[in-house]
């Protein structure tokens, strides 16, 4: 009998989304049907106007293959874009105030880098997810934390909280991950610097055979 596959990928955008981005993440998220669950959208240094703009197209694609939809960052854009959640780094807000503005059914997760006590804070605010990392060296931005595989098997042993490890992950590196009780792999560089259909398909791989 095959086993479930319980760890996803989430999938986060390049800061440049313009251009046949849109077209990327399509034949992506088709790549990874079942398996790609989530999508953050993650700009920089754009208003809300065009950052919103850039994010309809990418919002109406994950909706049509049920994917959720999580703006980085700005609970005022994602309020605006009426987004399945939002991700809040430590500086970015207050999960108790998230919730107020997005309300009950919003998903908010939030950065915990390589902290045990971050991530109760969090859980204990009503975070819907925790995010760790960073696990590898990565291209897409600088790491000030590295956490230890021990860090998602004791999250996983004790909390029931979704956990996403971040950092670095590829194809050839994730299988430890998984087998530590990661929830979800989020990736970026690893998708959007190449094909992004093989990538996928990879990752699909390791996680059917973990």
């Amino acid at each position: 009998m095959a086993q479930k596959i319980t760890t996803q990928l989430y999938l986060i955008s390049p800061l440049d989304v313009a251009g046949d981005f849109p077209r990327r993440l399509e034949r992506a998220l088709e790549a990874g049907k079942g398996v790609v669950t989530a999508f953050q959208f993650r700009v920089k240094g754009l208003d809300q106007h065009d950052a919103a703009a850039l994010a309809e197209p990418l919002q109406e694609i994950c909706a049509a293959h049920d994917v959720a939809f999580i703006v980085n960052d700005s609970v005022a854009l994602a309020k605006r874009l009426k987004a399945d959640g939002v991700h809040l780094g430590q500086g970015d807000g207050d999960v108790k105030e998230a919730r107020e503005e997005l309300g009950r059914e919003a998903q908010i997760g939030v950065t915990c880098h390589a902290s045990r006590h971050l991530a109760i804070e969090a859980g204990e605010a009503g975070a819907d997810y925790v995010a760790f990392g960073a696990f590898f060296p990565s291209a897409t931005k600088e790491t000030e934390h590295r956490a230890e595989l021990q860090l998602l098997e004791w999250w996983h042993e004790i909390v029931e909280i979704p956990s996403v490890a971040i950092g670095g992950i590829t194809p050839e590196n994730c299988r430890p991950i998984i087998e530590a009780g990661a929830d979800f792999l989020a990736v970026s560089g690893a998708v959007w610097s190449g094909d992004e259909v093989a990538a996928v398909k990879a990752f699909v791989e390791q996680i059917s055979k973990a």
